[in-house]
Parts: C-alpha cells; structure tokens; sequence
C-alpha cells in the first residue's frame, strides 16, 4: 500500500490507512524530489499527530534534511512560516475529518500547496522507495538530519493575525463567541481577538487529543448557533479542526457560509477599490446565488475545481486577490497563501465594525438558491462510475432547465460520491437529488 494525493494532501484512518512507515516514506520522498535542508511540520492535537510527525520527520532527516517541530498550530500558521522563513513545510491534520483520521499536507517554500504534476513525482517516488531494500545510498555520519523543535513561528503568525490583517484598526465594542472545534486554534484565536479588543466567549477549545471536531466547529455549528443567541452577541465564527476555514453565525444564530462570507468581502473590497480586477475566484460548489449576486454588483466570477489550491493557483495566475469556497476556505491573497479561518473572522468582524452593520444585514447581499447535498458512501474507487452516471445527470440537468444546477463528483478525501443539486424550491432540489443519489447506490453496489 501506498499514498495517494486528494484534493488536500494524503488523508486516511491513522495507524490504519496512513500508518508511520508510509509517513516515513513520504518524508523521505518529500526530500528527494522537493528538495531543502530544513523543513517545517506543525500539526493539529489528534492523539495520533505526535505519531505521524515523528514518522515524517525521521524520513526527511534520513534524507540528510533537518526537521523542525512546530507543535500544535493551524495550518495557515505553518503556511504564514513557510512564507517567512522561506522553507518547505508540512502539516499533520486531517482538517474537518474525525479524529481517528489524520492527514498530511506540504507546502513548498513560500507557502504554495503543490500542482499535480509535483504530486505526481512525489507519488512515483513513494513507489520506488516501497521496493528499495535497506538503507543503501542514503546519508551517514554528519550528513543525517537533525529533529528540532521550535515554536517561535507560531508566536510570529500570532503576531502577524493582530497586526497585519486589519491595518492597525481595533474590534473595540464588537462580541463574538468562537468555537474552537477542539483543535490547532483553541488557543491562538481567543488570544488573537482579545488582543484587538473583542469580547470573547469560547466553545470547545479543550483538545484532549480524541474530541477535535467531535459535535463541534464549523461542521457542527449547532452549539454556536445557541450560544450567540444566549450571549447576545454580534457574530460567531466556528473553525476546523485545522483553522483552515471558518463558518459564521450571525446575532439571531443564522448560518452564514463560505460563499456569503466570501460575497460580503468582496462588496467590501470592490466597494474600497481594493478587490484586484474586481474580480473573484471560486469553485463549481458555489451557489448559483453566488453569480447572481456578482453579476448584480459588476465583479466578474472565475471557477475552478473543487479544492483551495485550484484556488490559489487561479488567484496567482491571474492576480486577483479574493477566492475561495463554500465550505469556509477564504484566501486574501494579499496577507495569506491558505485558507485561514481565524484571519476570515478577522475581517468579518472589521467589515461589521467599520460599517456598523449587522452581519445579517451584510450576508444579505447574495440571496442562496436552494441547494441540497448528499454524500453517498462507496466502497471502492471506480474510475468509470462517473461516467456511467452520466445519462442520470443530464436527466437531472433537463428537469431542473436554467432555473438550477446539478454537480456530481467524486471525493478528493474519503471514499464519497458528492452530489449537488441546486433549483428555485427546496423540494424540487431534494427530489432530484435523492434520484441522483439512488442512481449512486445503485451503480456503484
């Protein structure tokens, strides 16, 4: 057995699926076909995360790289370190997954996620050191890495999340509660928000190793959504386990997602001249609502797969500053290589403190079409079942006509069929959407 990349670096059951000899592996690939002599590894507080970073860390030292351990800290952290001390980095997290999973993610030097052909090499290398004997030609003596710790980056991008973001402006009178998910931002985000004068109520930011995102965060923001309300306050953010994306609430305990927390940003900017070639980048998951909205206000719409990098790699290409996906991942381009849910939060509460507007009443500049999602669980890849559903798919787009949209895709994390379905009624999308999903089931069975 060996890796395979998602949408979001290598991901599976730890010990199980991602195991340390694979983990070891990949450092060792990591060394060889990326390249650097000292690299950075942070992790989430999964129980198993000690684990797989010791197992990557011994590869890459094996390889003659040093190794430096970052401790706990979000992703967009080691992504802000990468970017600072200009080395290759990597991240020990499976993000919204439950906690008996874990994952790993790279960063090239300067905080850029890798394309696919660079995952590519990465995944032919791990094949070749799957059937390398022993450890002939590999470095002895002084030439093996060393393994290090040093937290100092974190403290940095701390600094970095109250300084740079909102331009010397302070969040003053503005009360939020954040749910912390039980994971890399149960500290740093509390630590953040009350340095620039919020008040803060915290919901589950004690990681013990087995509860991140368990009933909590931005994939159960239930909790937030009762404790705004019995706070009164302004706004709740609920992060991932990773704090690589963010959902908010607003003041009546009303869900605001990626895409409408992407849309109020970009008005803010478009409307400050300040959202670069008023233009903004997302995925095929984003409402049609979304469009609609841009359309309204003249900020051209670019589209890509689903998965932040494509984003980043769209916003690179073409220099736009603002993208992102439903799902919570926001990337100021600006100040950020990743998606960073404690720096959306940021400007969220900065948008509704400059403007004195409720996030209600901001959230309301896209009206979302019913949309409805459903993830069917398969038990083994079938590269030709897409295809297959096909003619299920364009009957689906046939009922639904120019009034809605259909989307079915295969996971880039779990073994899953997402199917989307968007039209003008509730019912309409779920009616079609559950013959979609029974097509599902019923080819790949």
């Amino acid at each position: 057995m060996t890796l395979r990349f998602g949408t979001d670096g290598v991901r599976g059951v730890a010990n199980a699926e991602l195991t340390p000899e694979l983990a070891l592996r990949l450092g060792r690939a990591a060394a060889r076909v990326l390249g650097g002599d000292r690299w950075l590894i942070g992790r989430d507080p999964r129980r198993s995360g000690p684990m797989l970073l010791g197992a990557l860390a011994a590869g890459l030292a094996s390889e003659g790289a040093d190794a430096v351990d970052l401790g706990v800290v979000p992703t967009p952290g080691v992504a802000h370190a990468s970017v600072v001390e200009g080395l290759g980095a990597a991240v020990i997290s499976a993000s919204h997954n439950p906690f008996a999973d874990n994952g790993i993610k790279l960063f090239l030097p300067g905080g850029r996620k890798l394309r696919d052909d660079e995952e590519e090499a990465l995944e032919a290398d791990l094949d070749r050191l799957a059937a390398e004997p022993g450890g002939a030609g590999r470095p002895t003596g002084a030439r093996v890495g060393t393994v290090m710790a040093d937290h100092r980056p974190v403290d940095r991008y701390a600094d970095h999340l109250a300084t740079v973001p909102l331009g010397g402006r302070r969040l003053d009178g503005v009360s939020v509660v954040i749910d912390c998910a039980n994971g890399a931002a149960s500290e740093i985000a509390p630590e953040v928000l009350r340095a620039l004068g919020a008040s803060v109520a915290v919901l589950h930011a004690d990681p013990d190793g087995t509860n991140v995102n368990e009933g909590c965060g931005s994939t159960f923001p239930a909790d937030l959504q009762r404790a705004v309300v019995e706070h009164g306050a302004d706004a709740g953010l609920a992060f991932d386990g990773d704090a690589d994306r963010v959902i908010a609430v607003d003041a009546s305990g009303q869900i605001v997602d990626g895409d409408q927390l992407i849309a109020l940003c970009a008005l803010d900017m478009h409307e400050r001249g300040c959202l670069a070639g008023d233009t903004v980048v997302v995925t095929v998951m984003t409402n049609l609502g979304f469009r609609l909205a841009m359309q309204q206000h003249g900020i051209a719409v670019v589209e890509t797969a689903v998965g932040d990098r494509y984003v980043l790699e769209a916003l690179a290409g073409g220099g736009w500053s603002l993208g992102g996906e439903q799902s919570g991942h926001v990337i100021f381009r600006d100040v950020a290589t990743t998606g960073d849910g404690v720096l959306t939060g940021l400007y969220l509460l900065d948008v509704m403190s400059r403007t004195g507007r409720p996030l209600a009443d901001l959230a309301g500049v896209m009206t979302r079409l019913p949309q409805v999602l459903r993830n069917v669980r398969v038990g083994r890849r079938d590269a030709h079942l897409l295809a297959r559903l096909e003619p299920d798919v364009q009957a689906a787009r046939e009922t639904l006509g120019e009034d809605g949209r259909v989307l079915v895709r295969t996971s880039g994390t779990e073994p899953l069929v997402r199917v989307m379905v968007e039209a003008r009624t509730q019912a309409q999308a779920a009616a079609v959407a559950e013959r979609l999903t029974d097509a599902v089931e019923r080819l790949a069975g």
